[in-house]
């Protein structure tokens, strides 16, 4: 069974205008998505700022309303759930956030911040508190003396552990991991993802990795949802993704990523210059006439595209 299915997926904001400010239209953040998570693997929403898939993880750990669709966890529907029931469910989900810095309460220190989660789901005595405030730091990579110290006092990849061993300390069985490495260092970004995979093979976890960075979600997922405008438009393994995307906005994605080689780089260059090309020549191919996208055809058993 899966850990975590989601099915018609749609969160709107109201536009309201007019004397009585009554709703004359409404924002499609995210307008329909379907996805499954397996337990162990690692499933990337990409896409472009805007296209939504922080609203569909916030959505998922209940910090965004949900308009309709379902929230499939271990078979029980989080969207109709009250908040007192979905309360049950929390510790089972956690969430690291993009910004190490502001994510992070700056008037408590590192014992404080990682012990909140257990002081709100687990009653332990404050010896008890204290050894796995500890063990969840030295498991981190930080010294045992630096649970007394406070978020200004560390580096942006230290303060990212430290809300990485929160995300820990109830023994979770999905995180959700928002940009966790977009405000760090190139260097320090490599650290990061490298022990997130050496903690998922540890604890047994579940990812949801979302990011704009497809060069990250290569290293990162097994498998991907490309988002754009609150929509997918192709859906794959990661190797189904990289070695043969179909849609024009996919093409572009991968396009965009930087070229180390410079020998390369000329033919990287011809080679958006003729994805732009394709957009403009088969636009009708990818959108409909007002612009959005089509619902997702399958090519495979494991691979989906939003095509005329």
């Amino acid at each position: 069974m899966s850990l975590l299915k989601v099915n018609d997926l749609k969160i709107y904001y109201p536009i309201r205008g007019g004397f009585f400010r009554r709703v004359v239209d409404n924002v499609r953040a995210v307008d329909g998505i379907s996805f499954e998570l397996q337990p162990g693997e690692t499933y990337g929403l990409v896409g472009e700022s805007g296209c939504g898939k922080t609203t569909s993880g916030r959505a998922i750990i209940g910090l965004n309303n949900v308009t309709s669709g379902e929230l499939l966890f271990e078979g029980k529907d989080l969207a109709k759930m009250g908040r007192m029931e979905r309360r049950k469910h929390t510790k089972d989900i956690q969430m690291i956030f993009q910004d190490p810095y502001s994510s992070l309460n700056g008037r408590k220190n590192v014992l404080n911040i990682i012990a909140e989660p257990l002081r709100n789901f687990e009653r332990l005595s404050p010896k008890e508190e204290l050894l796995r405030v500890q063990e969840l730091v030295a498991r981190v990579g930080l010294s045992p003396e630096s649970i007394y110290k406070y978020p200004h006092q560390f580096s942006g990849g230290q303060r990212q552990r430290i809300g990485i061993a929160r995300a820990l300390a109830l023994k979770p069985k999905l995180i959700i991991a928002d940009e966790p490495v977009s405000a760090l260092d190139v260097s320090v970004q490599a650290q990061v993802l490298n022990f997130m995979q050496e903690i998922q093979e540890e604890f047994g976890l579940t990812y949801l990795f979302i990011s704009h960075d497809l060069g990250i979600i290569q290293h990162m997922c097994d498998r991907i949802g490309i988002m754009y405008r609150g929509r997918f438009v192709e859906e794959g393994t990661a190797s189904e993704i990289y070695n043969n995307p179909q849609h024009v906005y996919t093409k572009r994605l991968i396009a965009a990523i930087p070229e180390m080689n410079p020998e390369k780089r000329f033919e990287k260059m011809h080679l958006r210059q003729a994805i732009n090309q394709e957009y403009q020549n088969d636009y009708n191919t990818y959108f409909d006439k007002d612009g959005r996208m089509f619902d997702l055809k399958k090519l495979s058993d494991s691979h989906s595209v939003a095509m005329q």
